[in-house]
């Protein structure tokens, strides 16, 4: 009786405890065969082995899979592509483009690393950073804020009293 008793509820409480870490630790992810349309924001990274057709905003590193596939804008702080984007990228620090990227369109980023077999067709503007308009969570006109999103409710929170003292 003891033996299962406390222990058990001991285990499930700090098994939960570990699973509610920091959003930082987590990857959304678009699965293969799976297509969205709209506007992805996420506080945490995403991987898209999927079709995404819109807008992904990230504050952290965005992956597009292999059979990844992009048809719009990708604003993020890091991004690594191995599938296909068509559209236009603006990143903060680094942008990677894997042997088996096929990119066309505009990219703005700090740093390029692009692998032998990577294709490239467009414009690349190198060592800036992404202007405070195209930052993954900065206001837009007649922008929803709410489209998806992931993120921790303290950090919705700090962000809207941040805009306050701004204003």
């Amino acid at each position: 009786m003891g033996l299962f008793g406390n222990s058990q509820t001991d285990d499930a409480s700090s098994s939960m405890a570990s699973q509610t870490g920091t959003v930082q630790d987590q990857v959304n992810l678009v699965g293969e065969g799976t297509v969205f349309e709209g506007t992805v924001r996420a506080n945490s990274d995403v991987r898209a082995s999927g079709r995404i057709e819109g807008t992904l905003k990230v504050e952290g590193k965005t992956m597009i899979a292999e059979e990844g596939e992009v048809e719009g804008e990708i604003i993020a702080t890091n991004v690594e592509i191995a599938g296909q984007v068509q559209g236009e990228i603006y990143v903060d620090e680094r942008l990677v483009l894997k042997s088996t990227a096929r990119v066309d369109g505009t990219i703005e980023t700090d740093r390029l690393v692009v692998e032998e077999g990577a294709e490239f067709t467009g414009e690349c503007e190198m060592g800036t950073t992404v202007s405070e308009s195209r930052a993954p969570f900065a206001s837009e006109e007649g922008g929803d804020r709410n489209s998806v999103r992931s993120e921790r409710p303290e950090a919705a929170d700090a962000e809207l009293s941040e805009e306050a003292t701004e204003a």
